[in-house]
């Protein structure tokens, strides 16, 4: 009996310290946010610190934090922080950008002013800011037609563009760029996967070419390949297309010519037995259009 409950009480302790942890940590998220939350004078000093504690909370993906942000009516006090751009600007920034992983959040952002004061931000020549920015942007509009739509119609394409073309030695941030075309595009890859992209050789004048593949690709049947074409048809005025190709590797057609060749198909059912082989995905968007939709998407079928 009394090695049963010397076994038994390490645990009720670690149990005891772990349920005092997430107290505290549930506290110091409620008083962040209401500190926030009534805010008027959105005072620096004052703010700094909540911000901190909200960042630190948000970097933890605890959940049921988003929910609380947006059921405390944060974001629009996030929004009137970053259209006042002075100290707190970038740590504010991190901060949407760390929020708008959670959908229920990116719903919001358009609505409580936060897309529109991110693309103020954009003029920024503080680089380290233009990184939050770009992300915050990309993560906005991952998956969600609605604030793609929106963020296409408040002038997104154009301001990221001038971004990646006024710095094109900041590698990190003409990838988040490129990223925020593949989000604003709908055919951004998964918020896990890292892509490395590369500039390719210009083909004629105001015209930029890039290409992106993933970096867990290796081994598998299958990668996928990112062309993002940026053109400039006026001054400040651009076209951006994402082409995604889907690229086989050469075990998957070894097998799959060392299958063709024993069986004999009539007619040749194997060409769409894999659609997604034979197929480029083409997303043509333009930064101010004057007419037509704002997203077309065309498929093209290489047979």
């Amino acid at each position: 009996m009394y090695i049963v409950c010397a076994l038994y009480l390490p645990v009720c302790v670690c149990v005891c310290a772990l349920s005092k942890l997430v107290l505290r940590v549930s506290e110091s998220l409620v008083n962040a946010l209401d500190a926030i939350r009534v805010s008027t004078e959105l005072i620096e000093e004052e703010l700094r610190p909540h911000l901190d504690t909200l960042l630190t909370i948000a970097q933890e993906k605890k959940k049921g934090v988003a929910e609380q942000v947006v059921e405390c009516s944060v974001l629009p006090v996030l929004a009137q922080v970053l259209r006042r751009k002075n100290s707190i600007t970038l740590k504010t920034t991190k901060l949407v950008a760390e929020l708008a992983r959670e959908p229920i959040v990116r719903e919001r952002c358009f609505h409580a002013g936060i897309s529109l004061a991110l693309l103020s931000l954009l003029t920024s020549s503080d680089q380290e800011l233009l990184l939050h920015v770009g992300r915050a942007i990309s993560r906005i509009g991952l998956d969600s037609p609605v604030q793609q739509e929106k963020l296409l119609r408040s002038g997104a394409v154009a301001s990221l563009a001038s971004v990646l073309l006024r710095y094109p030695k900041n590698e990190e941030l003409v990838g988040v760029c490129l990223l925020a075309f593949c989000s604003l595009a709908d055919v951004a890859e998964e918020e896990g996967l890292a892509m490395v992209w590369e500039q390719l050789q210009r083909v004629t004048q105001g015209e930029w070419l890039f290409k992106g593949m993933c970096r867990n690709t290796a081994g598998s049947l299958s990668s996928t390949v990112t062309v993002v074409r940026l053109l400039e048809w006026s001054p400040g005025q651009y076209v951006v297309t994402v082409e995604v190709h889907q690229r086989c590797s050469t075990v998957f057609w070894s097998v799959h010519n060392r299958f063709c060749s024993t069986v004999r198909w009539f007619p040749r059912p194997y060409l769409t037995a894999w659609p997604r082989f034979y197929k480029v995905i083409k997303y043509s968007v333009q930064g101010f259009p004057q007419h037509g939709s704002w997203k077309s998407k065309v498929f093209h079928t290489v047979l």
